[in-house]
């Protein structure tokens, strides 16, 4: 495992509603295999900090995510150990949300990250349509965010009209590998990797801002065409990361199940560096590690 480690660091039951969830959002007590809560969160707004210090706030929908990738490092910071090994059974939904940030004058105008640590557009969110509400909210303003959303929803695609009100957005995909074989054993409940470019081309053609994340990187088989793929996009940005590890205790760490995972497809530190290489050559604006606020989340092109 120590030669894996050289890559480190890139990257239920219906509870009742106290105040009136949102008349624009739907409720589900359960969704396939995952059970479904929902809570008054005590706030929707926390501070640009870490990885995120390039933004004034980070904002998360939900806690707990459907899609429970093999990866997720978001289970780390999951106090309940239980709930920690269920990762990907359960979701709570922050019925408040909207609530809260009618109280937050001060996020207008300032830079907001969507989704650091659970997918906005999970498939719950078609049922709900909570971010739906909270992009309505945020576009509202007399000078609204400027937002990054981070996901591997296509969903996303669905909210085109919301994202083109604001004057600056860009929605970050993450697309960690170009074969849907390897995103079957450590992302099995996310959508294939043709709906993900799908989404993408979708939302550029919109005009809004678009980032691909090969983050963290899979096995990828053959990292040229993978490259041409991207590049057809005309991206305004991309990164790529390997596996988080970390000593500190409720940190991004990766889950013991994907680097078992990795060990077995033997992509190993050189196979990781050589795509790595590759990918350098052929995406010359291939950026490395956690994503941050930056210039290249361009004002969307508002269309006539």
């Amino acid at each position: 495992m120590n030669s894996i480690h050289v890559y480190t660091g890139f990257m239920s039951t219906l509870q009742p509603a106290l105040f009136a969830f949102p008349e624009t959002c739907g409720r589900v007590d359960r969704l396939g295999s995952v059970d479904v809560t929902y809570r008054r969160a005590a706030s929707i707004l926390n501070p640009g900090t870490g990885s995120l210090s390039g933004f004034d706030f980070s904002l998360n929908p939900y806690t707990g995510c459907q899609f429970g990738c093999a990866y997720c490092y978001a289970a780390a910071f999951v106090p309940s150990a239980d709930k920690a090994d269920a990762w990907g059974q359960w979701v709570e939904v922050k019925e408040n949300a909207v609530e809260l940030l009618r109280r937050r004058p001060d996020v207008a105008g300032k830079s907001l990250y969507i989704g650091s640590v659970t997918d906005p557009y999970q498939p719950l969110e078609a049922k709900t349509e909570l971010t739906r509400a909270i992009l309505e909210h945020l576009a509202s303003l007399s000078v609204p965010p400027r937002i990054v959303i981070q996901t591997r929803g296509p969903l996303v695609a669905r909210d085109i009209d919301v994202l083109r009100r604001f004057p600056v957005v860009r929605v970050n995909m993450s697309i960690t590998t170009d074969c849907d074989t390897v995103r079957k054993r450590y992302e099995p409940c996310c959508a294939s990797i043709a709906r993900r470019f799908e989404a993408l081309r979708d939302l550029k053609e919109a005009g809004i801002a678009v980032g691909v994340c090969i983050s963290p990187m899979l096995p990828i088989i053959d990292a040229e065409a993978f490259a041409v793929r991207i590049n057809a996009l005309r991206p305004d940005r991309v990164s790529a990361s390997g596996f988080h590890i970390s000593e500190r205790a409720f940190a991004a760490n990766t889950r013991a199940e994907a680097w078992d995972l990795l060990r077995e497809d033997g992509w190993d530190a050189k196979a990781y560096h050589r795509t790595m290489q590759v990918l350098r050559r052929a995406i010359p604006q291939l950026t490395r590690g956690d994503d941050a606020f930056v210039a290249d989340a361009r004002p969307a092109e508002q269309a006539a």
